[in-house]
């Protein structure tokens, strides 16, 4: 498959499908106009003409060649910009860019995903490509928060659909902060699903992304439940701007995250300043 070689250059997408996932999360489906693959957990830079352009991890599978999915929170110019585009309209995507999960070393190990609210997104191409080669791993505990039932990224297929996939194999744990009459699961922040894993912690790998103070206190439970600091993999794609290391905006210590990350793991960045900030 051909890879677009210029990373500067946006290619033009259109907009196939608009899906409303939570009152400020919506689901754009495009088609790029060149074929552009990439891997779970890198990036890419999605553009709006005339307004400006932002980093954002595909939501999708790295094996579906014809789309992608990006998965938006309104939370700014560009993001409002977007979430104001419907079916038809056309955006710039240039990518793929930083590093992705290591999924060749993982094999054979367990793998605990904690995800909160739209660090769904990137999630959700990381659970797809390893249920896509379940054979490849041992098990796949996926935990999930949201600050309440209707904030639930991907609500059917969630709670619906994954956990058919391989009940052996795939468990899926779920929870939000506030419960409505409407919800019969667990009520607390993401951490209090985190436990009684049954992992073999010395045969696993944990990931982690979603706002910062929740990746923190996960990153700590996982530590308080044995993980080693190399096998917690954080998604640290909060502060990326221009993708390609020229603005800096996105400095941990000495590593640039659009290109060293934004997969990293907690080892190496547990002792730069600001990390969840």
């Amino acid at each position: 498959m051909q890879v677009v070689k210029n990373i500067y250059k946006p290619v033009t997408a259109d907009i196939l499908e608009v899906i409303d996932e939570t009152p400020t999360i919506k689901t754009f489906v495009v088609r790029p106009r060149q074929p552009i693959g990439f891997q779970a957990g890198e990036f890419m830079e999605v553009t709006v003409p005339g307004v400006g352009e932002a980093p954002f991890t595909p939501s999708s599978s790295p094996n579906v060649k014809e789309t992608i999915d990006f998965t938006i929170m309104k939370v700014g110019r560009v993001t409002e910009a977007i979430h104001r585009m419907r079916k038809g309209d056309t955006v710039g995507v240039r990518g793929p860019l930083g590093k992705g999960y290591p999924l060749d070393a993982w094999k054979g190990k367990e793998i605990c995903i904690v995800g909160g609210g739209v660090g769904g997104a990137p999630l959700r191409a990381l659970f797809l490509a390893l249920t896509e080669r379940l054979d490849d791993f041992k098990k796949i505990l996926y935990c999930y928060g949201a600050r309440t039932p209707k904030d639930i990224v991907y609500k059917k297929q969630i709670m619906e659909e994954w956990p058919k996939i391989d009940p052996k194999k795939v468990e899926i744990r779920l929870t939000v902060d506030e419960g409505d009459e409407t919800w019969k699961g667990n009520v607390g922040v993401v951490t209090t699903v985190v436990r009684d894993l049954g992992l073999d912690l010395a045969s696993s790998v944990a990931v982690v992304c979603g706002p910062p103070i929740m990746m923190k206190f996960a990153t700590f439970k996982l530590l308080e439940l044995g993980y080693p600091e190399s096998s917690i993999y954080l998604s640290m794609e909060k502060n990326m701007s221009c993708g390609v290391g020229k603005c800096g905006h996105c400095m941990l210590g000495e590593y640039m995250v659009c290109q060293d990350g934004p997969v990293l793991t907690y080892d190496l960045i547990k002792d730069k300043p600001g990390i969840w900030d």
